[in-house]
């Protein structure tokens, strides 16, 4: 079944990149609006033979590591203690919530004038864009914890920080991975877009350039790379961690 779905998969790819190369052969537009395929390959290959584009992804997926990382850890303690102490639940959650509307490119002014035309800005951007999904589903997470399974822990010695690393965290990993998930695509999308603003290095600086230079082909490769990195992250990486997880549990 697996192997259907990855045929289908590659199929339907193939038939965009078909219909793409035709459509460009019609003319309908010309190659400054509308390149095709080859010429977007070619633009490609050359960031790959001046090794532009091996910088400009090792750039993105630094910034993109760190700032997740600050959100992970950020949102797993801010989600726990919302869920386990009310008052902080009834005032900083409700601001949580609030923040979480406001998308990761309206924070890119406050960063420039908090950190200039820096790396820390860029991973400031990223960092708040992921930070709130990982929070809230954290928070669903341990409030839905049977409670009786917490006063059974309790019961056996666990407290403090051994009941949270041993009890709480773990009962509460299928929903934080859900936000994991989500604080990653949030963290992607505030990555590039800090890159095209503020950044002279990066995916989204090499997306910039390309408007800046009106070559709309490197501007449709660095989009395709752009994706290409989502599905590999998302299906490699968390989509495995995910069937893992959801298997340990009973969910699947």
């Amino acid at each position: 079944m697996a192997k259907n779905f990855t045929s289908h998969r590659i199929a339907f790819y193939i038939g965009i990149v078909v219909a793409w190369q035709i459509i460009s052969m019609i003319g309908l537009w010309p190659d400054n609006i509308f390149p095709s395929p080859y010429e977007v390959s070619e633009d490609l290959i050359y960031g790959i033979a001046d090794g532009s584009l091996f910088y400009g992804i090792a750039f993105s997926l630094w910034r993109l590591s760190v700032g997740l990382a600050i959100a992970i850890i950020g949102g797993i303690v801010l989600g726990i203690f919302m869920a386990r102490m009310e008052i902080i639940n009834q005032t900083v959650g409700s601001l949580v919530l609030g923040l979480q509307s406001i998308p990761s490119i309206a924070w890119v002014p406050l960063a420039i004038l908090w950190f200039g035309l820096t790396d820390g800005g860029i991973i400031f951007v990223t960092a708040i864009g992921a930070i709130f999904a990982v929070t809230i589903n954290t928070y669903t997470g341990v409030k839905n914890i049977d409670p009786h399974f917490i006063e059974a822990a309790r019961n056996m010695g666990a407290k403090g920080s051994q009941l949270i690393t041993a009890v709480l965290i773990p009962a509460a990993f299928p929903y934080m991975i859900s936000g994991f998930k989500q604080g990653w695509a949030f963290a992607w999308r505030g990555v590039i877009g800090a890159e095209i603003l503020f950044s002279y290095l990066g995916l989204g600086f090499l997306l910039n350039a390309g408007r800046s230079l009106n070559d709309v082909s490197q501007v449709i490769g660095m989009m395709l790379v752009i994706m290409a990195i989502g599905l590999a992250v998302d299906g490699v990486i968390f989509k495995r961690i995910e069937n893992k997880v959801m298997s340990r549990w009973g969910l699947r």
